[in-house]
């Protein structure tokens, strides 16, 4: 594989020299700016080896280099081993940038080329006016992959669905409405849509182009005037193509999107997310019209669930939860007999739990199964040559989730299984209580997430401990599992908190080639209280599983956070003991009991 590398950035360096390009970038997206391309535009894992969610390549003519961020530094170290690619470490004080090290390797004059349809627009402007610094050029319409990938997969072709609004709690022309009006508060008169969770939502549509993330590849434009979903025609079935034109939906074509956006009418105004619209449909739209440049209308429309989804979440949390209780059953009966488990087959045992659950799609995410050092990998995927073999003792951390037709889960759980060191109980007491904290908050009215962080994390700061991920993302509908504009971390966001949104609680830790450890719920925005002072807000906590209570140490919690895990774990009992058999309930009862 490594050679194969090596030979494809050969090719490459080939194909630069021949354009005149002293520079390549290969992003991880595609041309909707996925967290998750289909297999068609995975060309920076193509180029690479390297197989992580988030990682950006940088080919010169001497060196190549990947960027990725904290979750991945491991796992990128091991795969780019051999393969000539250099490791930067985004975050840390010695890393040059992305674009710091473009300057300094390059010359004036010197031509950085990109694959435009696969880069944001916002990305593409801020790099063009940073290389202009040093008179160095960005050509955004290079797509140098295509013809070197010779056995690329092709485009997602498989037929998409309506989803009825039982289960997404509004109609197509509700939601278009409601996108017209925002359009109109903004003073435009159209948007052009390429995320496609965005897309899904509005359209009420859901497929399987995407692992994990029930979408559709595909583009759309909005108007007052006419709404059109451009996607290829084979995907399209004869019922769905009546519900959509129903709706006053027009079809057309895929690749049509450039030829029409650059025919709107002189005088148009179009809003544009420069964050989610890839520079290439950016350029397309003429030079006459005017661009309103602002965040979609449909990211906080999507973000605020309606009361449908919000219940369809909690049934989901109880279908997940009954899988997970089955599941940890099977574990402890499986190690305690000898049977021979490792972390491919409990995540595949896991996922045969949630599959037997009504309404299950698939999984929302490929399930995180680290035991022992491999936890401390924080998006650790076990391969057939890493799958370690589970014994009785050490930590074991399961992240993984799954996607019902009435709602999506995240859920992480660390267990030990068997003889917890000291250590190992301090710092799963430590995640627990900053867990606990950011759980129980109440909150004022324009509160945003950056605010409320230091709340899972000042437990572990106070010891001098640290994670870089997040604390919180959002979560989409029976869409992506995570999803914005609203998160929870240390970096700003001004998005603030608003009733009905959707994020998880996942503070962890991580020790390197020791353990790992994450709790993780998902907690909904409620609205809690007014006062004098203004409307206040809190979190209900939808996650029903049990939290290990053998690796707590009750001395270092507080009477409040002994009480609210007490509390929640008589929730989790309450709410899910009436679909279990007694063996169950009385396992779970036992794993509930108060502290």
């Amino acid at each position: 594989m490594k050679t194969n590398i090596a030979e494809r950035i050969a090719l490459l360096r080939e194909s630069m020299k021949q354009q005149n390009i002293a520079a390549y970038i290969v992003p991880s997206s595609d041309p909707h700016l996925s967290e998750y391309p289909a297999d068609c535009w995975k060309a920076r894992e193509w180029i690479s080896g390297f197989t992580g969610s988030a990682g950006t390549v940088v080919v010169t003519a001497e060196k190549a280099g990947l960027w990725t961020d904290s979750r991945y530094f491991l796992q990128a170290a091991k795969q780019l081993e051999g393969s000539g690619i250099e490791l930067y470490k985004m975050g840390l004080p010695d890393t040059p940038t992305l674009q710091q090290f473009l300057l300094h390797e390059l010359n004036k004059e010197e031509v950085v080329g990109l694959n435009g349809e696969t880069y944001s627009a916002a990305e593409a402007l801020s790099l063009a006016s940073f290389l202009r610094k040093k008179g160095i050029k960005l050509d955004t319409g290079k797509d140098l992959i295509s013809e070197l990938w010779k056995d690329r997969p092709e485009m997602p072709g498989e037929p998409f669905f309506i989803l009825p609004p039982e289960y997404s709690g509004l109609s197509v022309n509700e939601k278009l409405n409601r996108i017209n009006n925002q359009l109109r508060q903004a003073g435009a008169d159209c948007t052009v849509l390429c995320a496609l969770d965005e897309i899904a939502w509005t359209f009420n549509i859901r497929g399987n182009d995407v692992s994990y993330n029930p979408v559709v590849v595909s583009y759309a434009f909005i108007s007052e005037e006419e709404s059109v979903l451009f996607t290829q025609p084979k995907k399209i079935t004869a019922e769905v193509a009546e519900q959509l034109k129903k709706d006053g939906i027009i079809l057309a074509d895929y690749s049509k999107i450039t030829s029409y956006l650059s025919r709107l009418k002189p005088d148009t105004t179009i809003l544009m997310d420069k964050n989610k619209t890839n520079i290439a449909l950016y350029n397309a739209i003429p030079g006459n019209c005017t661009k309103i440049e602002a965040s979609s209308p449909i990211a906080m429309l999507k973000a605020i669930k309606n009361d449908t989804e919000i219940q369809g979440f909690r049934n989901a949390m109880i279908k997940d939860g009954i899988a997970m209780t089955r599941f940890y059953m099977w574990l402890e009966k499986a190690l305690a007999t000898g049977e021979k488990v490792t972390e491919i087959s409990v995540a595949e045992k896991l996922t045969s739990f949630r599959s037997e659950q009504d309404l299950y799609v698939t999984d929302s995410f490929e399930t995180i199964c680290g035991y022992k050092a491999h936890g401390a990998i924080v998006h650790y995927s076990a391969t057939p040559e890493s799958n370690a073999t589970l014994a009785p003792e050490g930590l074991l951390l399961i992240d993984s989730g799954a996607q019902y037709f009435d709602g999506t889960t995240d859920i992480t759980r660390t267990w030990t299984l068997g003889n917890p060191t000291e250590a190992e109980k301090k710092d799963f007491t430590r995640i627990l209580k900053g867990h606990i904290s950011l759980a129980k908050c109440k909150f004022p009215q324009g509160t945003r997430g950056s605010q409320l962080d230091i709340l899972a994390r000042k437990a572990l700061w106070d010891c001098g401990i640290n994670y870089l991920h997040g604390t919180g993302h959002g979560i989409g509908h029976f869409l992506n599992v995570h999803e914005g504009p609203q998160s929870i971390r240390m970096e700003e966001n001004p998005v603030m908190l608003q009733p009905g949104m959707v994020i998880s609680n996942e503070p962890g830790l991580y020790r390197t080639d020791q353990y790992g450890i994450r709790t993780e719920n998902l907690i909904l925005v409620r609205e809690d209280s007014e006062t004098e002072f203004g409307k206040f807000y809190s979190f209900e906590t939808l996650t029903l599983c049990p939290i290990d209570k053998n690796l707590i140490l009750v001395p270092m919690l507080s009477v409040r956070e002994h009480a609210w895990l007490n509390k929640y774990h008589q929730t989790v009992y309450e709410t899910l003991s009436p679909y279990l058999n007694e063996e169950e309930k009385a396992w779970l009862k036992e794993k509930t009991a108060e502290l």
